[in-house]
C-alpha cells in the first residue's frame, strides 16, 4: 500500500483529459511552470536580500555614545482630562 503503480498514472492522465480537455491541459501546464519559476526567483531573491541585510547590520555596529544625567529631575506627568471625568 503507499506505491505509485503506473495504471495508478493512467487513470490520473484519463481523469485529467476528461475533466480539462486535451486543449487546455498544456495551458495549464505552462501557467504551472511559469508560475514555479516566479516562485524560485523570489525565493531565491528573498534569500539574497536576506544573506545582505545581515551583512549590512553586522558592519554597521557601533557602540553607544553618550552619557545617563541622573541628577535631572523626571518630567512631571501630564493628566487627560477625558480620563479624569471617566474616573468620577
Amino acid at each position: 500500500m503507499g506505491a505509485l503503480r503506473p495504471w495508478h498514472i493512467i487513470v490520473l492522465v484519463v481523469v485529467l483529459i476528461l475533466l480539462f480537455g486535451a486543449k487546455r491541459l498544456p495551458d495549464a501546464a505552462r501557467s504551472l511552470g511559469r508560475s514555479l519559476r516566479i516562485i524560485k526567483a523570489e525565493t531565491k531573491g528573498l534569500a539574497d536580500d536576506d544573506v545582505d541585510a545581515k551583512a549590512e547590520a553586522q558592519s554597521g555596529r557601533s557602540p553607544l555614545s553618550g552619557t545617563i544625567d541622573d541628577n535631572r529631575p523626571s518630567p512631571t506627568p501630564t493628566v487627560d482630562p477625558v480620563n479624569r471625568v471617566n474616573e468620577r
